[in-house]
């Protein structure tokens, strides 16, 4: 009795678990065999909400209806025959397949065997106790909607997509139009005679929501200019007619259902026939944008330009543009600026606008980089122009003293800028400017690198071959090279940290007297303390401690002076924020001096240890290949001015005599020869075919004395130098015959193979003393700190040959180099004036690359 008592309450509380259960087998069954019917009035509605019923003629629209209610009854009696009601034993198995052991059928049956036996009643018993204990935990599992198996092609989605887009666009107020027939509310009147309905739509960007006419009853409202205003007419043609002056009527059509009129000017609006109504209509005001410069035009270092704006408007600003003009009335007009400048078109930059959000009214920052633009640190008016969706415009104009561009502190490179600025100002400049470009790079302070003066000797070749007015691409040309030679003598590489810190104090120095901007000041800072970093671990690698201390104790030291020398930093740039020029000045000069009276001692250098005969031979062909290197650059000038005889300036950069009519005794030097050493004492007095055998007789003696000879390494160095020493004698024939093209190609071959010889030599050397070649004594012994370099401008190896491990590809400042070497060759091998001798040695020059 007891278990009986506990199996009835256990299947009292299956109550409601087995009800919801049915349920849900009542919608999995629902779903299954209605889901056309539904998916089909989805559809239906949706078209309806968006007013398809009222664009059909009302045959069309009788015939659709009646289709669509054949194929809705047919789907109904589908659905009707595979929906069956889920009786409550179905729903009770699908309950108790839930649950392991299926305890409700547990609980409902009877032993077979055994209900007499006391062993078998109590095994029955605690069986039923169990089954009990799990069929009170039982959960009504949840309902398998999913259709996939039944609508492979996911109508379903369709259906219920489009009545989602009904619900938040469309209007139920045409569900019931169906042709001239109303099914909704307002049948009756459709019915009794003519109707009309319509609504005014402003146009999108305004996000103002639409009028319903029939709703508006008042006698004038107001709407946006632009706005589209529809009237439909339920009845015969010519019942109820629009009259209106807001803009124009369209043609009249029996056959249209509705008028649409455009909204151009304010004015009334009436509708003719039953139920007619007339309204004043009147212009919803749209403000114009508004736009304004927040702060100053800044500069960002190292030259962009930056300044931030404000929009406004009551709808949303659709785009902006910034204008820069050239303001020439009140620029510093002097030296090269005197003249008119030229036209030139204005500089006109899109003005950023939010990707997302409200474009009522946000504000933004222009960034960008006009350093190389002819108006850059010159006065410019600028203007800024915003527009509306509208079309309405708003302007407003400021004047910028100085439109921001990268400042040249370097004064050889600020000068070359200033001839590149005049150039670009107006090219009658041309003449003035050649003439200055030749001062300045007469005998500057600092000497000039090579490539540098490779640049300015064809700027200044470009400038005086014009014969009334240089070109605009000789202009656009020659401001290109100008600025490529002025970066590299602000930013090019130089051989030590000294230098480096020398070069990061001029440069602050002459920023402080040209008044830069507190961000430029802040980065030379910054550059001059990371120059200043690097010197004093120099100082502390390289310093020799005879004092008897040992070096921990002089890191101290030096992390000392760092501090303090970092501290005159930080003061120096407090000076100058707080406008104290002048102490700041005297601080840096300090600092300066400070830096000036360290001295660093090379480890090694100076001592009284005996030079090696390997020392002496890498350092006689160091020199050796320096005077070859500067011999084909006299060549190569030499035949510049042959092939230019008229060429200004030609007496004063000529080096020598040459077979084509260069006399003896001449006073001028070539460019190159401040590079020689002292072999080249007496060189303007020799022929470049003397100089040639010179160098000759000096390699050819270093070949006699060569050490290392016996391994294979040094074997090969002597080939590799009886190598140049047969280049140099068909180089110094061909310079006695005046073929200097020939003689060039054969000094480059001569010049490789002492590179090569000097390397393997260097590993002849390292061999001999146990070390692997390229490495030890032979690599760290022989180097030498000279100012080699190769036309792309690499330092030379350790051992002397030319990027031997360095490589270019890994520096930009290397490859910019190349690319501006490759395009010079390119651009002279292009002019077809040229001499027939000069275009084939250019063009010789180029298969090589």
């Amino acid at each position: 009795m007891t278990d009986q008592t506990s199996k009835d309450g256990t299947l009292r509380r299956l109550i409601w678990p087995l009800r919801l259960t049915r349920l849900g087998m009542l919608a999995e069954r629902g779903a299954r065999a209605f889901w056309p019917l539904w998916t089909l009035v989805f559809i239906v509605f949706s078209a309806l909400a968006f007013g398809l019923g009222g664009l059909v003629p009302p045959n069309t629209a009788w015939i659709a209806l009646g289709v669509l209610t054949i194929v809705a009854f047919g789907l109904t009696l589908w659905g009707v025959r595979r929906f069956k009601i889920p009786t409550r034993e179905e729903a009770l198995d699908r309950l108790d397949r839930t649950m392991p052991g299926r305890p409700i059928t547990a609980l409902l049956d009877t032993p077979a065997v055994g209900a007499q036996d006391p062993a078998g009643q109590s095994v029955w018993a605690a069986h039923v106790a169990r089954m009990a204990d799990r069929a009170a935990r039982a959960r009504a599992p949840e309902p398998d909607l999913r259709l996939s198996s039944r609508d492979p092609y996911a109508l379903r989605y369709v259906g219920a997509t489009a009545l989602a887009m009904a619900l938040l666009f469309g209007a139920f107020g045409r569900v019931g139009d169906v042709g001239e027939v109303s099914i909704g509310p307002g049948s009756a009147t459709a019915s009794a005679g003519p109707s009309w309905e319509g609504w005014v739509e402003p146009p999108l960007y305004t996000g103002l929501p639409s009028l319903y006419l029939n709703d508006i009853l008042a006698e004038e409202f107001e709407a946006p200019l632009g706005s589209e205003i529809t009237l439909r007419a339920y009845g015969a043609p010519g019942d109820i007619t629009l009259r209106t002056d807001i803009g124009p009527l369209p043609e009249s059509d029996p056959d249209a259902y509705a008028q649409i009129v455009t909204m151009e000017r304010a004015g009334f609006l009436a509708i003719d026939g039953p139920g007619g109504r007339e309204w004043q209509v009147s212009v919803r005001p749209d403000q114009p944008p508004n736009v304004e410069l927040d702060g100053a035009v800044e500069g960002e270092p190292p030259g962009s330009m930056r300044f931030g704006f404000t929009a406004t408007d009551d709808y949303g600003v659709r785009s902006g543009t910034a204008t820069f003009r050239l303001n020439a009335d009140v620029a510093d007009r002097r030296y090269g600026l005197q003249i008119d400048p030229e036209p030139r078109e204005p500089v006109v930059l899109d003005l950023p606008m939010p990707f997302r959000g409200d474009r009522a009214e946000f504000s933004e920052v222009l960034l960008e980089d006009l350093s190389q633009h002819p108006f850059a640190n010159l006065p410019v008016t600028l203007t800024l122009t915003v527009t509306d969706d509208a079309g309405q415009i708003a302007t407003v104009s400021y004047d910028v003293d100085r439109l921001p561009g990268r400042r040249f502190f370097d004064p050889l490179a600020n000068g070359l800028i200033e001839m590149r600025r005049d150039i670009l100002w107006n090219r009658e400049n041309a003449e003035r400017s050649a003439q200055l470009l030749r001062a300045m790079t007469h005998r500057p302070e600092r000497g000039l690198p090579g490539e540098v003066t490779r640049q300015l000797r064809s700027v200044i070749q470009r400038l005086e071959s014009a014969v009334d007015l240089v070109s605009l691409d000789t202009q656009e040309q020659v401001s290109e090279i100008l600025w490529n030679a002025a970066l590299e003598l602000e930013e090019g590489d130089l051989g030590s940290a000294l230098e480096r810190l020398q070069r990061a104090q001029e440069r602050l120095a002459e920023a402080m007297r040209q008044g830069a901007s507190d961000e430029e000041i802040a980065q030379l800072m910054q550059e001059m303390r990371e120059a200043m970093n690097e010197y004093m671990q120099e100082l502390a690698d390289n310093t020799e401690f005879g004092d008897g201390t040992d070096q921990p104790d002089s890191g101290e030291q030096m992390e000392l002076s760092m501090s303090d020398l970092d501290e005159m930093l930080r003061q120096i740039e407090e000076l100058m924020q707080e406008g104290r020029i002048a102490e700041a000045m005297e601080m840096l000069q300090a600092l300066q001096e400070m830096l000036e009276n360290m001295e660093i001692t090379q480890g090694g250098e100076g001592g009284d240890g005996p030079r090696t005969p390997g020392q002496e031979a890498m350092e006689g062909l160091q020199d050796t290949l320096r005077d070859q290197q500067e011999l084909s650059d006299d060549s190569f000038q030499e035949l510049q001015d042959q092939f230019n005889p008229n060429r200004p300036g030609q007496q004063g950069e000529q080096q020598g005599q040459a077979p084509q009519g260069n006399q003896p005794g001449q006073d001028g030097q070539n460019p190159g020869q401040g590079q020689g050493g002292d072999n080249e004492e007496g060189a303007g007095d020799r022929s470049l075919a003397e100089r040639q055998q010179d160098l000759l007789r000096q390699l050819q003696e270093q070949a006699n004395q060569l050490p290392g000879t016996g391994t294979e390494p040094g074997d090969e160095a002597l080939r590799q130098l009886d190598g140049a020493g047969e280049a140099m004698d068909e180089a110094a024939e061909a310079l006695e015959r005046g073929d200097i093209a020939e003689a060039l190609d054969l000094q480059s071959e001569a010049m490789e193979a002492i590179r090569e010889g000097m390397t393997q030599l260097g590993d002849a050397l390292a061999q001999e003393q146990g070390a692997e070649p390229g490495q030890g004594q032979a690599e760290g012994e022989f180097a030498e700190n000279r100012p080699l370099q190769d036309p792309l401008g690499r330092q030379a190896g350790n051992n002397g040959a030319f990027g031997s491990d360095e490589g270019i590809e890994g520096t930009e400042d290397a490859r910019r180099r190349a690319r501006e070497l490759l395009d010079l060759l390119r651009d002279r091998a292009a002019d077809q004036g040229r001499p027939d001798q000069e275009l084939d040695y250019l063009r010789r020059l180029l298969d090589q690359f």
